[in-house]
């Protein structure tokens, strides 16, 4: 109804192209305008201005000869004081895009190491953005923003680097766990040597214990009783000794101790050998 009255309603963020007897005659903005037919004004077609994405997948090889596919995602629009040039000057903006796009990424990706193309993608969207910013402008396009959003290296490549990483990963915990065994058995020789010298300090005061109460003994008992010396104090508390160890001994069911030599008499000759022993301990070097 609208073109058998001469009239014709533009969208938002669209335009219309009007042209008289085939000759483009002006842009019409978002509203309602007159076209009148009769006088050979016609509507050539809509353009929109809204913010369009095209998403392109580019296969190219790296400087190692790694072939990898790259998406780039370019946002553009169509700028509306350019609209006859946007119009009529491209047939089909995507396919030209679209060649730009892999003009640029097959230039830049082969200059650079696989993973240089994983840390300079900045770089590559950069120069994406750039070439098609000089080349869209002329034809009434302006490039919002191009971004690498994604970096495919072939499959068997791709497994290749989990297994680098984790070996990697795996050497570095073999690393950790070597110090924290060394740290452990450290810690234990430690432990060990302080445990021996602690038990080495409780020999000793032990020993001294004992020969301070054996001297104690025999001191004391030569004063109580007189006419005994200290070989006979001594004979008498090695024979008591040596008859509690023996108690001890048959008291227990399970025990696997063997006391040699066993008989009373030997007594004697354990007191001569010990009271040497004491004698030498005590004698002036």
């Amino acid at each position: 109804m609208g073109n058998l009255l001469g009239c014709v309603k533009v969208d938002q963020s669209t335009v219309v192209i009007k042209e008289r007897f085939g000759k483009f005659n002006e842009v019409l903005e978002p509203g309602c305008h007159c076209m009148p037919w009769f006088l050979g004004s016609q509507v050539a077609g809509h353009l929109t201005l809204r913010l369009q994405q095209l998403d392109v997948r580019c296969e190219t090889k790296t400087k190692d000869n790694v072939f990898v596919n790259v998406v780039a995602s370019v946002q553009y629009r169509a700028l509306a004081h350019k609209a006859s040039d946007a119009f009529y000057k491209l047939t089909n903006t995507r396919s030209q895009i679209q060649a730009y796009v892999f003009d640029v990424i097959r230039a830049s990706v082969p200059k650079l190491l696989l993973d240089d193309v994983f840390e300079q993608k900045n770089e590559i969207a950069r120069a994406v953005e750039e070439e098609l910013e000089k080349a869209m402008s002329a034809y009434g396009y302006e490039i919002v923003q191009t971004l690498i959003v994604d970096i495919e290296p072939d499959e068997h490549v791709k497994r290749a680097m989990n297994e680098i990483n984790a070996a990697a990963r795996m050497r570095l915990a073999a690393n950790e766990k070597a110090e924290a065994e060394k740290i452990i058995q450290i810690k234990r020789a430690e432990g060990e040597a302080e445990s021996k010298y602690l038990a080495g300090l409780g020999i000793a005061r032990q020993r001294q214990a004992i020969v301070d109460g054996l001297r104690d003994s025999v001191l004391g008992f030569s004063d109580n009783v007189p006419g005994t010396s200290a070989k006979d104090v001594l004979d008498m508390v090695l024979i008591t000794q040596y008859f509690d160890t023996m108690k001890e001994i048959g008291a227990s069911s399970k025990s696997s101790a063997v006391f040699i030599p066993h008989g009373p008499g030997s007594v004697r000759d354990i007191a001569t050998q010990i009271r040497d022993g004491l004698l030498q301990a005590s004698a002036p070097q």
